[in-house]
Protein backbone atom coordinates (compact mmCIF):
# COMPACT_ATOMS: atom_id res chain seq x y z
CA UNK A 1 0.00 0.00 0.00
CA UNK A 2 1.41 3.36 -1.01
CA UNK A 3 -1.43 5.27 0.67
CA UNK A 4 -2.41 5.02 4.31
CA UNK A 5 -4.63 7.01 6.67
CA UNK A 6 -3.77 8.31 10.14
CA UNK A 7 -6.83 9.32 12.19
CA UNK A 8 -6.78 11.76 15.10
CA UNK A 9 -10.24 12.59 16.46
CA UNK A 10 -12.10 14.03 13.43
CA UNK A 11 -8.97 14.75 11.37
CA UNK A 12 -7.69 12.27 8.78
CA UNK A 13 -4.12 12.60 7.53
CA UNK A 14 -3.93 10.86 4.17
CA UNK A 15 -0.34 9.88 3.48
CA UNK A 16 1.09 9.13 0.04
CA UNK A 17 4.28 7.11 0.39
CA UNK A 18 6.46 6.33 -2.63
CA UNK A 19 9.64 7.99 -1.39
CA UNK A 20 11.79 5.94 -3.77
CA UNK A 21 10.06 7.82 -6.64
CA UNK A 22 9.75 11.18 -4.83
CA UNK A 23 6.07 10.33 -4.51
CA UNK A 24 5.46 10.29 -8.26
CA UNK A 25 1.96 9.00 -8.91
CA UNK A 26 1.52 5.64 -10.61
CA UNK A 27 -1.92 4.14 -11.36
CA UNK A 28 -1.95 1.99 -8.21
CA UNK A 29 -1.19 4.96 -5.95
CA UNK A 30 -3.75 7.12 -7.77
CA UNK A 31 -6.43 4.48 -7.22
CA UNK A 32 -5.57 4.20 -3.53
CA UNK A 33 -5.59 7.97 -3.06
CA UNK A 34 -8.90 8.29 -4.89
CA UNK A 35 -10.49 5.61 -2.71
CA UNK A 36 -9.07 7.16 0.47
CA UNK A 37 -10.75 10.49 -0.27
CA UNK A 38 -14.05 8.83 -1.14
CA UNK A 39 -13.83 7.04 2.21
CA UNK A 40 -13.09 10.36 3.94
CA UNK A 41 -16.08 11.99 2.25
CA UNK A 42 -18.44 9.17 3.22
CA UNK A 43 -17.36 8.84 6.86
CA UNK A 44 -19.56 10.90 9.21
CA UNK A 45 -16.79 11.16 11.81
CA UNK A 46 -14.22 12.58 9.35
CA UNK A 47 -14.35 16.39 9.28
CA UNK A 48 -11.05 17.65 7.82
CA UNK A 49 -8.30 15.92 5.82
CA UNK A 50 -4.59 16.67 5.52
CA UNK A 51 -2.78 15.42 2.41
CA UNK A 52 0.94 14.79 2.98
CA UNK A 53 3.71 13.12 1.00
CA UNK A 54 6.07 11.01 3.11
CA UNK A 55 9.84 11.15 2.71
CA UNK A 56 10.48 14.80 1.91
CA UNK A 57 8.46 15.23 -1.29
CA UNK A 58 4.80 16.16 -1.66
CA UNK A 59 4.51 14.74 -5.17
CA UNK A 60 6.85 14.95 -8.17
CA UNK A 61 3.98 14.47 -10.60
CA UNK A 62 2.79 11.64 -12.78
CA UNK A 63 5.17 8.67 -12.92
CA UNK A 64 7.00 9.29 -16.22
CA UNK A 65 8.54 5.83 -16.19
CA UNK A 66 5.03 4.47 -16.33
CA UNK A 67 3.97 7.08 -18.92
CA UNK A 68 6.84 6.00 -21.16
CA UNK A 69 5.30 2.53 -21.38
CA UNK A 70 2.14 3.85 -23.05
CA UNK A 71 1.71 3.71 -26.81
CA UNK A 72 1.27 6.96 -28.75
CA UNK A 73 -1.28 5.28 -31.02
CA UNK A 74 -4.89 6.31 -30.49
CA UNK A 75 -5.52 7.93 -27.12
CA UNK A 76 -2.92 6.57 -24.68
CA UNK A 77 -4.86 7.88 -21.67
CA UNK A 78 -7.68 5.47 -22.47
CA UNK A 79 -5.21 2.68 -21.72
CA UNK A 80 -4.90 3.85 -18.14
CA UNK A 81 -8.09 1.89 -17.51
CA UNK A 82 -9.19 4.43 -14.94
CA UNK A 83 -12.85 4.26 -14.10
CA UNK A 84 -15.42 6.90 -14.87
CA UNK A 85 -16.49 8.76 -11.76
CA UNK A 86 -19.90 7.64 -10.60
CA UNK A 87 -19.17 7.95 -6.89
CA UNK A 88 -19.08 11.74 -6.78
CA UNK A 89 -20.94 14.47 -8.67
CA UNK A 90 -17.78 16.25 -9.74
CA UNK A 91 -18.05 16.03 -13.50
CA UNK A 92 -19.78 14.38 -16.45
CA UNK A 93 -19.64 10.67 -17.08
CA UNK A 94 -17.41 11.11 -20.13
CA UNK A 95 -14.42 12.24 -18.03
CA UNK A 96 -12.45 9.62 -16.05
CA UNK A 97 -10.90 10.26 -12.68
CA UNK A 98 -7.69 12.28 -12.81
CA UNK A 99 -4.41 10.48 -13.44
CA UNK A 100 -3.26 11.90 -10.06
CA UNK A 101 -6.29 10.36 -8.34
CA UNK A 102 -8.80 12.65 -6.59
CA UNK A 103 -8.25 15.81 -8.65
CA UNK A 104 -11.72 15.76 -10.21
CA UNK A 105 -13.61 15.00 -7.03
CA UNK A 106 -15.68 17.78 -5.47
CA UNK A 107 -15.79 17.05 -1.76
CA UNK A 108 -18.07 18.66 0.80
CA UNK A 109 -15.29 18.77 3.42
CA UNK A 110 -11.99 20.71 3.66
CA UNK A 111 -8.64 19.27 2.56
CA UNK A 112 -5.33 20.92 3.52
CA UNK A 113 -2.12 20.22 1.60
CA UNK A 114 1.04 19.83 3.72
CA UNK A 115 3.90 20.39 1.29
CA UNK A 116 7.57 19.53 1.64
CA UNK A 117 10.06 19.42 -1.21
CA UNK A 118 8.68 19.29 -4.77
CA UNK A 119 5.03 19.69 -5.66
CA UNK A 120 5.62 19.81 -9.39
CA UNK A 121 3.78 18.99 -12.61
CA UNK A 122 0.80 16.82 -11.58
CA UNK A 123 1.94 17.18 -7.97
CA UNK A 124 1.31 20.91 -8.25
CA UNK A 125 -2.15 20.17 -9.65
CA UNK A 126 -2.82 17.85 -6.72
CA UNK A 127 -1.84 20.62 -4.28
CA UNK A 128 -4.07 23.12 -6.11
CA UNK A 129 -7.01 20.72 -5.71
CA UNK A 130 -6.76 21.11 -1.93
CA UNK A 131 -8.57 23.97 -0.18
CA UNK A 132 -5.33 25.65 0.87
CA UNK A 133 -1.65 24.89 1.24
CA UNK A 134 0.97 24.84 4.01
CA UNK A 135 4.46 24.94 2.47
CA UNK A 136 7.82 24.36 4.06
CA UNK A 137 10.55 26.92 3.41
CA UNK A 138 12.39 24.69 0.93
CA UNK A 139 9.23 23.46 -0.85
CA UNK A 140 8.47 24.54 -4.40
CA UNK A 141 5.98 24.36 -7.24
CA UNK A 142 6.59 24.21 -10.98
CA UNK A 143 5.04 22.96 -14.20
CA UNK A 144 8.04 20.72 -14.77
CA UNK A 145 6.08 18.56 -17.21
CA UNK A 146 6.52 21.44 -19.66
CA UNK A 147 9.96 20.08 -20.64
CA UNK A 148 8.57 16.63 -21.49
CA UNK A 149 5.60 17.70 -23.60
CA UNK A 150 3.04 16.53 -21.05
CA UNK A 151 0.11 18.95 -20.59
CA UNK A 152 -1.74 19.72 -17.39
CA UNK A 153 -4.72 17.33 -17.23
CA UNK A 154 -5.49 17.27 -13.49
CA UNK A 155 -7.10 20.69 -13.21
CA UNK A 156 -4.01 22.90 -13.31
CA UNK A 157 -5.20 25.10 -16.18
CA UNK A 158 -8.54 25.58 -14.39
CA UNK A 159 -7.50 26.16 -10.78
CA UNK A 160 -4.25 28.08 -11.24
CA UNK A 161 -5.75 31.17 -12.98
CA UNK A 162 -8.61 31.23 -10.48
CA UNK A 163 -6.06 31.52 -7.66
CA UNK A 164 -3.53 33.94 -9.12
CA UNK A 165 -5.01 35.44 -12.32
CA UNK A 166 -4.63 34.54 -15.96
CA UNK A 167 -1.42 36.42 -16.77
CA UNK A 168 0.63 35.01 -13.91
CA UNK A 169 -0.87 31.54 -14.49
CA UNK A 170 0.19 31.68 -18.14
CA UNK A 171 3.70 32.84 -17.25
CA UNK A 172 4.19 30.05 -14.71
CA UNK A 173 2.68 27.38 -16.94
CA UNK A 174 4.43 28.30 -20.19
CA UNK A 175 7.90 28.82 -18.69
CA UNK A 176 7.75 25.73 -16.47
CA UNK A 177 10.02 27.51 -14.00
CA UNK A 178 10.46 26.78 -10.30
CA UNK A 179 8.30 28.77 -7.89
CA UNK A 180 9.81 28.82 -4.40
CA UNK A 181 7.68 28.98 -1.27
CA UNK A 182 8.27 32.70 -0.66
CA UNK A 183 6.96 33.60 -4.12
CA UNK A 184 4.08 31.16 -3.70
CA UNK A 185 3.02 33.00 -0.57
CA UNK A 186 3.28 36.41 -2.23
CA UNK A 187 1.11 35.47 -5.22
CA UNK A 188 -1.46 33.40 -3.34
CA UNK A 189 -0.35 29.86 -4.14
CA UNK A 190 0.05 29.02 -0.46
CA UNK A 191 -1.36 30.38 2.78
CA UNK A 192 1.40 29.40 5.25
CA UNK A 193 5.17 29.02 5.14
CA UNK A 194 6.66 26.94 7.94
CA UNK A 195 10.04 25.53 8.92
CA UNK A 196 11.25 22.46 7.07
CA UNK A 197 9.86 19.15 8.35
CA UNK A 198 6.90 20.85 10.06
CA UNK A 199 4.23 21.17 7.33
CA UNK A 200 2.32 18.09 8.44
CA UNK A 201 2.31 19.20 12.08
CA UNK A 202 1.09 22.70 11.19
CA UNK A 203 -1.58 21.43 8.79
CA UNK A 204 -2.87 18.97 11.38
CA UNK A 205 -3.06 21.74 14.00
CA UNK A 206 -5.12 23.88 11.63
CA UNK A 207 -7.31 20.90 10.74
CA UNK A 208 -7.99 20.18 14.43
CA UNK A 209 -8.95 23.83 14.95
CA UNK A 210 -11.41 23.67 12.05
CA UNK A 211 -12.81 20.35 13.27
CA UNK A 212 -13.88 21.93 16.58
CA UNK A 213 -16.43 24.21 14.90
CA UNK A 214 -20.03 23.24 14.04
CA UNK A 215 -19.46 21.36 10.80
CA UNK A 216 -22.62 22.10 8.83
CA UNK A 217 -21.77 25.79 9.11
CA UNK A 218 -18.15 25.14 8.07
CA UNK A 219 -19.27 23.19 5.01
CA UNK A 220 -21.95 25.70 4.03
CA UNK A 221 -19.51 28.64 4.07
CA UNK A 222 -16.92 26.60 2.22
CA UNK A 223 -19.43 25.65 -0.47
CA UNK A 224 -20.60 29.25 -0.88
CA UNK A 225 -17.03 30.51 -1.32
CA UNK A 226 -16.16 27.81 -3.86
CA UNK A 227 -19.32 28.27 -5.90
CA UNK A 228 -19.21 32.09 -6.07
CA UNK A 229 -16.20 31.91 -8.39
CA UNK A 230 -18.49 31.05 -11.30
CA UNK A 231 -21.29 33.50 -10.41
CA UNK A 232 -21.88 37.23 -10.57
CA UNK A 233 -22.51 39.03 -7.28
CA UNK A 234 -26.32 38.75 -7.52
CA UNK A 235 -26.27 35.02 -8.20
CA UNK A 236 -23.54 34.52 -5.62
CA UNK A 237 -25.64 36.23 -2.95
CA UNK A 238 -28.64 34.09 -3.90
CA UNK A 239 -26.59 30.89 -3.68
CA UNK A 240 -25.10 31.92 -0.33
CA UNK A 241 -28.55 32.58 1.12
CA UNK A 242 -30.24 29.37 0.01
CA UNK A 243 -27.13 27.31 0.79
CA UNK A 244 -26.79 28.61 4.34
CA UNK A 245 -30.12 29.76 5.81
CA UNK A 246 -31.14 26.28 6.97
CA UNK A 247 -27.74 25.79 8.61
CA UNK A 248 -28.46 28.86 10.72
CA UNK A 249 -31.62 27.14 11.97
CA UNK A 250 -29.73 23.93 12.78
CA UNK A 251 -26.55 25.32 14.34
CA UNK A 252 -26.62 29.13 14.48
CA UNK A 253 -29.48 29.63 16.95
CA UNK A 254 -27.98 27.05 19.29
CA UNK A 255 -24.62 28.78 19.00
CA UNK A 256 -26.15 32.17 19.72
CA UNK A 257 -27.74 30.77 22.88
CA UNK A 258 -24.38 29.41 23.98
CA UNK A 259 -22.89 32.88 23.46
CA UNK A 260 -25.70 34.43 25.48
CA UNK A 261 -24.86 32.07 28.33
CA UNK A 262 -21.20 33.10 28.24
CA UNK A 263 -19.60 30.23 26.36
CA UNK A 264 -16.73 30.89 23.95
CA UNK A 265 -16.20 34.54 24.81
Amino acid sequence: MSVRIKKNKNVWTIIHSRPEARNAMDPKSADELYKAFLEFEANEDAYVAVLWGEGGAFCSGWDLKYASSLSSEGNPLEKLNIKKNRDNNAYGEDIPRGPLGPTRLELSKPVIAAISGPAVAGGMELALWCDFRVMEESAYFGVYCRRWGIPLIDGGTVRLPKLIGQGKALEITLTGRQILSEECYKIGLCEYIVDNNTSRKKAEEIALDISRFPQECVRADRKSIINQANLNIKKGLEFEWYNSCNVFKKEGIEGANKFKKGYGR
